[in-house]
């Protein structure tokens, strides 16, 4: 719903200038026009007066239209949606996505490689839960916050499709600090008001980097109630990776070290679940299943940005102006 509201209401007093011009124009205005003596009127008495005669008064009116429209326009009107304070039901949630090089690994069919399938389903999860605050991690041999938790979901989708920026390009460390990626994640999160906060970690390696472990993390996340939902993502046993070795890129064939014992026992620790998903529809299933987790009620504000109308106004009154200016000088010009 729009409202309308006037960022220079003083403005609106000079409307009032109004009042004394309609009173001078019934009252006054007949005296100053021009006039003709005549002998007798006896027989214009009964004289029809012609349309133009009748349409007279339209022009005080285009004059007195003009006038209110730029005082409106100088009060500047403004239309925004109105803040609507409503409760929903909703989760805060922050995912946390491996961008180590082994995100590469050809082995998520349909998808060209984990990294790829990750983003996907992700996006999928995300769309669906438009009433969820949501915040991405992303963590290699560091960690650090792709975007905050946000309702805004076309800004984290965007940053989303960044992530892969990130895997096998040097910009971080190229090794895997699990316990870093869930500590930056639960970070986010320690400030949440919500009723129910959730980590969704994925990952497909084992931890092998960072200040902090993977339980420790968790024991983190565990006594500020927050609950942890890990993803272990590749096909068993070795996958195809590209590997760039003295500046030549090669398709290797490497094993999967998916630290599963530890992965569940983040998720145990903090009343989770640990999931093993070995291609694009088992993680697509693993998401539609956290997506049933229980709901909190949050309160949230709508609004939307604020925008000036003014000049719609300015238009108005120039086309009355004008048109009051045209019909004075053809239709009712006057002699003298």
């Amino acid at each position: 719903m729009f409202d309308v509201e006037f960022a220079n209401k003083e403005y609106l007093f000079l409307l009032l200038l109004i009042i004394p011009y309609i009173l001078w124009y019934v009252m006054f205005r007949k005296k100053t026009e021009p006039t003709i003596r005549m002998a007798d009127t006896f027989a214009l008495q009964r004289a029809q007066r012609s349309w133009r005669v009748w349409l007279m008064p339209v022009l005080p009116v285009l004059r007195v239209l003009a006038f209110t429209l730029l005082v409106l326009a100088m009060a500047r009107p403004q239309t925004h949606n109105s803040w609507e304070e409503e409760t929903i039901e909703g989760i805060d949630i922050m995912l946390a996505i491996d961008v180590s090089s082994s995100m590469l690994s050809q082995d998520m069919q349909p998808e060209p490689n984990r990294i790829e399938a990750a983003k996907k389903v992700a996006a999928e999860f995300i769309a669906d839960r438009t009433n969820d605050n949501i915040g991405l991690t992303i963590f290699a041999g560091e960690a650090f916050t792709q975007c905050p938790m946000t309702i805004d979901h076309s800004s984290l989708l965007a940053l989303l499709q960044r992530c892969s920026d990130y895997v096998g390009s040097g910009a971080i460390v190229d090794m895997t600090a699990i316990g870093m990626g869930l500590a930056s994640a639960v970070s986010r999160l320690k400030d949440s008001k919500a009723k129910s906060r959730v980590v969704i970690l994925l990952t497909d390696g084992s931890n092998n980097y960072g200040e902090i472990s993977p339980l420790t993390a968790a024991d983190m996340a565990r006594g500020l109630g927050i609950r942890v939902y890990t993803i272990g993502v590749g096909a068993a046993g070795s996958a195809m990776r590209p590997v760039t070795v003295g500046g030549v890129t090669q398709q290797l064939l490497l094993p999967n070290e998916i630290d599963e014992e530890t992965l569940t026992k983040i998720a145990k620790a903090t009343n989770g679940r640990y999931y093993r998903a070995t291609n694009t529809e088992e993680l697509r299933q693993i998401y539609g299943d956290i997506d049933r987790l229980e709901k909190s009620k949050l309160d949230v504000q709508r609004y939307s940005k604020v925008h000036d109308v003014y000049q719609y106004l300015v238009l108005g009154a120039i086309i009355a102006l004008l048109l009051e200016i045209l019909l004075r000088i053809t239709v009712f010009r006057r002699i003298p």
